[in-house]
């Protein structure tokens, strides 16, 4: 998973694949640390989406560009266009069932 820190590198990112999964997240957010690992494991089986992560702490004007307010935030781009959105911690099961429903 790579770290966004600007909307010039996230577009260079969707460029590059169709569907990209960004986790907008903060390092003192628990919910956030415990959404990680899950999305580090179904990254582990999905290739054909690009995960990143954008620490909002170091990046606030991407994150309010996407108008995320609550963390996590996860926000799935399919060809630069923003498909789904969900914010609070999932299981691995809801992460597949919305990368899913994109694919």
């Amino acid at each position: 998973m790579i770290e966004i820190t600007d909307e010039a590198a996230l577009q260079t990112v969707m460029r590059e694949r169709d569907v990209v999964l960004v986790d907008f997240w903060a390092p003192w957010c628990g919910p956030c640390r415990m959404l990680s690992s899950v999305l580090d494991d179904v990254e582990q089986s999905t290739e054909s989406v690009k995960f990143v992560k954008v620490n909002v702490d170091e990046a606030a004007d991407l994150a309010a560009t996407y108008g995320v307010q609550t963390l996590p935030t996860v926000i799935i781009f399919k060809g630069g266009n923003e498909a789904a959105s969900r914010s609070g911690f999932m299981s691995r099961s809801a992460v597949v069932d919305m990368i899913s429903a994109v694919l």
